[in-house]
């Protein structure tokens, strides 16, 4: 649920950094957990304050802040918190993070094959980055929520067919995916809320609060299926884009390709789980309770193209 953030509230936070005079806020478009406003300060200058009303902990809003310093150290463009008067990154107040990051003009990246072949090069670096102890080993999105969505559905008795289909095609894709692909940095959620970018360039890689240490390929299939669909229908092209950007960084090893297939299964898995989760069983909203299906209808259509060596 977004917090609702008056001139005073704001101008209470840029007064931490050093700043003041807030003319504006107002909520940007995008995000569906944590509040993110643009304010517009006398002087012209713009910065985002997003309030982290969606995690659990203040503990978990350091540990993703630590996960953007670090990538951001290691040259991949990401929004950083300003560091404010307190020599912290951000104000805790009612027991939520607020923290004041950079505006960047450009809007979210589009799914151009200039756009996306950018994003693959952005992509293929920050899988190449070393890990960090910020970063879990676990997929917030994947089986450790398909396990929470078992035992509530088992505590519920309410094994409803997507929770059924689910568990089913999780123990198929244990099996499937191979252990000992390369790892890397994993964004986890590549979807056009998540990027900035313009003029087919990626400007910032934002909200790492899904990324872990996985499967380098993973990432790339997840990117697919946040920008490689258009009316419900695979574009190939864009995921040509894609992979010639991923592949002018990294080449895709030969068990990478095999186990496409089944990494694009799981991605998309995912996002349908989190979506049912989200507004079917943890906080039920009737006009959003069919968003999964989206994804679940994307099971069914071939991707040849998937498998084809480039």
């Amino acid at each position: 649920m977004a917090i609702e953030v008056t001139l005073e509230d704001a101008e209470w936070m840029v007064g931490l950094a050093g700043l003041s005079g807030v003319d504006s806020v107002e909520r940007l478009a995008g995000g569906w957990d944590n509040t993110n406003l643009r304010l517009e300060l006398s002087d012209g200058t713009r910065l985002v304050l997003k309030l982290w009303q969606a995690q659990s902990s203040i503990e978990d809003v350091e540990s993703v802040i630590q996960r953007h310093i670090w990538i951001d150290e290691h040259e991949i463009p990401t929004t950083v918190p300003l560091m404010l008067e307190t020599g912290a990154r951000y104000a805790e107040r009612d027991g939520v993070a607020w923290t004041l990051l950079p505006y960047f003009e450009a809007g979210h990246l589009g799914s151009d094959a200039a756009s996306l072949s950018s994003l693959g090069e952005i992509m293929a670096r920050m899988h190449q980055v070393p890990s960090a102890d910020c970063f879990p080993s676990e997929f917030r999105m994947g089986q450790e929520l398909f396990e929470r969505m078992f035992a509530l559905a088992e505590e519920r008795n309410d094994w409803s067919p997507f929770p059924g289909m689910l568990r089913g095609e999780s123990e198929a894709l244990r099996e499937s995916i191979p252990a000992g692909l390369p790892q890397g940095i994993l964004h986890g959620d590549l979807f056009p809320d998540n990027v900035l970018g313009s003029e087919g360039e990626v400007a910032a890689i934002l909200d790492l609060e899904e990324a872990w240490v996985g499967p380098c390929a993973f990432d790339l299939v997840m990117a697919y299926v946040g920008f490689g669909w258009e009316d419900n229908e695979p574009v190939e092209e864009r995921w040509q884009a894609l992979l010639s950007g991923y592949q002018s960084v990294r080449s895709l090893t030969e068990d990478e390709w095999s186990a496409l297939p089944d990494l694009h299964r799981y991605a998309t898995l995912s996002i349908a789980a989190w979506r049912y989760w989200k507004h079917v069983m943890a906080q039920p909203d009737a006009d959003l309770a069919d968003r999964y299906l989206e994804m679940v209808e994307r099971l069914d259509v071939p991707l040849p193209f998937l498998e084809a060596r480039t």
